[in-house]
């Protein structure tokens, strides 16, 4: 019988049945995709099988020659930006956004080419297109490898450049714009707000406004339009937190919709995670039902680096960077008390990427533990029998947890936060607990210091590689809303700016492979063993 496994916009159909035996009750699959991990102390009997992969919910026909052509016109479509021609009769116009300020000061030419001329050459075209993915894998069985067809043969994938045009869908002068941050703080906000504010006054906007404390903004009387300026936003960016304030919650799509229509505003900003860009798309198709003319253009704004499709995420470089200061007091403390143990516990709700990173930069992790790999912290294999030779052999031992990992292990939790996310219990505490019963149940005295920096670093200012990060990805944003598209977001994928339809960065969240060449580098920093 036909098993069918469906992984969003991913679905593996096994033509015929595998037999799996583990010694282990968390092994799985040895098919390596993103989101499996496997236990070095399973055996998997594998009979011969057929497997066929399906995109965007559809079965591909491998048998068919032109499957390749047929999968790429599909993606094509996927991801085709939306655009304001697509509703409405409009019209572009020359872009007033220029790079070079030359033109005022009288004709000048270098080899007989006008610098006014040579402005074109400045700008992206509509067609211009970035590669998606840019390694060609060889096998499946290649660590993280990432295959179409059970072959892995080479399709490209074409993604729409992100910058700025020559031509333009909104006359600038007649313009409002506005801003709004939702979510939780994460570093490098108040450059993003900044970046906007400054790009959108060099297209000519005059009319700028921010919406306090997210969504709420839009339909709480008590909390009015922040009007900006690059006076207002000159210095904003030398400080965390968000100039415009965040909160979570929900809100109706119709009262925001109104709101946007009351006010005029032609040009929404939004800086948000994978729950605000679902509102976004929300806001976006709304605005298109009622045939408004505005742009709905989003910064993804995650400091887990949960976002697919993208390299990372602004506030992940400094969230790793300020991880380094808890680690190493970890570490210090561990490696001066006798038989010190140092527990980190960082952010990442459903994925790793923080502790990963911070565990592989330090060089000081003994033991990282992530929600995408399982583990068990009890029997002969387990996290703290591990630790129990560590203090033995090395005498000292610092643990690097993520707060998502092992919810398994803890009571389940029936409270939600005020956007809908399951609140999870503390796996830090509940660590440094099992930590603390375990030895003295050996007889072995250990001095546990628990840190959890959390806050610390979601209050950051950004630092100089975020800053890049989030001044470039303000600048897009602000070139794509005048470029006339709508309900997109815009990112950095294999070093490329380029822009993304919000429905496929909201598919699926992005998870550390645990067949990734980085997690493997990870276990090899660490030398931890599998704890399954």
């Amino acid at each position: 019988m036909a098993s069918a496994y469906s992984f969003s916009s991913l679905k593996i159909i096994i033509s015929e049945k595998v037999n799996l035996e583990s010694k282990q009750p968390c092994s799985i699959f040895k098919l390596r995709l993103p989101g499996f991990n496997s236990s070095k102390r399973q055996v998997i009997k594998e009979p011969s099988t057929v497997v066929r992969v399906a995109a965007s919910n559809e079965d591909i026909d491998f048998s068919d020659p032109n499957w390749k052509q047929h999968y790429q016109e599909d993606f094509e479509s996927r991801f085709n930006l939306p655009h304001l021609r697509d509703i409405l009769d409009v019209k572009p116009r020359p872009t007033t956004f220029s790079l070079k300020n030359s033109c005022g000061r009288g004709p000048q030419s270098v080899n007989g080419v006008s610098e006014c001329e040579d402005q074109n050459n400045n700008y992206v075209y509509e067609a211009d297109r970035a590669l998606l993915k840019v390694i060609k894998y060889s096998s499946p069985t290649s660590a993280g490898a990432e295959c179409i067809d059970p072959n892995c043969s080479w399709v490209e994938q074409w993604v729409h450049r992100a910058g700025p045009r020559k031509q333009i869908y909104y006359e600038p002068a007649k313009v409002k714009a506005g801003i709004v941050t939702c979510g939780g703080l994460c570093p490098g906000l108040n450059d993003v707000i900044r970046q906007i504010v400054i790009t959108l006054e060099l297209y000519g906007v005059k009319n700028i406004i921010g919406i306090q404390y997210g969504y709420r903004g839009f339909f709480d009387q008590d909390l009015p339009e922040i009007e900006l300026s690059r006076q207002v936003v000159q210095n904003i960016n030398l400080a965390g937190g968000s100039f415009l304030g965040v909160s979570r919650g929900n809100a109706t799509i119709r009262d925001i919709v109104d709101s946007i229509q009351s006010r005029e505003i032609d040009m929404v900003f939004i800086l948000g995670g994978d729950g605000t860009h679902a509102g976004a798309n929300a806001i976006h198709n709304e605005c298109r039902r009622r045939k408004m003319k505005v742009s709905v253009v989003c910064v993804p704004k995650t400091i887990d680096n949960d976002i697919p499709l993208m390299d990372k995420t602004f506030g992940f470089d400094t969230a790793v960077e300020e991880a380094q200061r808890a680690i190493n007091s970890a570490y210090i403390e561990a490696h001066s008390a006798y038989h010190g143990i140092g527990l980190v516990k960082l952010m990442g709700r459903s994925s790793g990427f923080i502790a990963m990173h911070a565990s592989l930069s330090s060089g000081q992790i003994d033991v990282c533990l992530i929600p995408e790999v399982p583990f068990s912290l009890e029997g002969p294999y387990g996290v703290l029998k591990h630790l129990e030779n560590l203090i033995k052999t090395k005498g000292s031992a610092v643990i690097c947890v993520a707060e998502g990992a092992g919810q398994d292990l803890l009571e389940k939790s029936n409270l939600r936060d005020a956007s809908g996310n399951v609140i999870f219990r503390d796996i830090g505490v509940h660590i440094q607990q099992q930590i603390k019963k375990y030895f003295k149940e050996i007889g072995i005295p250990a001095d546990v210091k628990y840190i959890d920096p959390t806050y610390m670093i979601r209050a950051c200012r950004a630092n100089a590689s975020d800053a890049i990060l989030c001044t470039v990805l303000g600048q897009n944003a602000v070139h794509g809303a005048f470029a006339g598209y709508s309900g997109i977001t815009v990112g950095i994928c294999n070093t490329h700016y380029v822009y993304l339809p919000i429905p496929e960065v909201i598919r699926s969240p992005r998870f550390v492979d645990p067949n990734s060449r980085m997690w493997h580098r990870c276990l090899t920093s660490t030398g931890q063993p599998d704890f399954c």
